[in-house]
């Protein structure tokens, strides 16, 4: 994403466990504490959130001729026109009121070559497979809340 450009959530989804069944919110409630209160939150603070680029995920799914919805990479939040970078560590990125640090990236998991042979390697350059962040100030977020990069 360029600076200068608006961006927007476009989806929000959660999972209880390591490998459960996947929740879709319109809205949903972030918190300092664990993050949307899911596994992701309640497993690491500095990495409670987990943001993927709708463009990423579509490149990666093009590049292994892979037709599988976003939420099989079992991020949390999909935005669209952002594509992080190694430069991104440290930046901060708001979502509506929320206030999130992006500090590292999202390695791509074996997981991924079991849904779709090839993804795995398609999701690894240029931070394809989205960015882990800690929550600096909670809130309320709702699909279609504005993003934007703070710095």
């Amino acid at each position: 994403m360029t600076d200068s450009k608006q961006s927007q959530l476009l989806s929000i989804a959660t999972h209880q466990t390591h490998l459960g069944d996947i929740s879709l919110h319109q809205t949903a409630l972030i918190t300092l504490e664990n993050g949307l209160g899911d596994y992701r939150g309640n497993k690491n603070r500095k990495t409670a959130i987990t943001l993927i680029s709708k463009k990423s995920w579509e490149v990666a799914c093009e590049e292994s001729t892979a037709n599988l919805d976003w939420t099989q990479r079992r991020a949390q939040l999909l935005i669209d026109d952002i594509e992080f970078s190694d430069e991104d560590i440290g930046r901060k990125i708001a979502i509506g009121k929320v206030i999130l640090q992006i500090n590292q990236e999202t390695d791509p998991c074996q997981l991924m070559d079991k849904l779709h042979q090839g993804l795995k390697h398609a999701l690894t350059p240029n931070w394809r497979g989205g960015a882990r962040c800690e929550v600096l100030q909670g809130g309320l977020i709702e699909v279609g809340d504005a993003v934007r990069w703070l710095d």
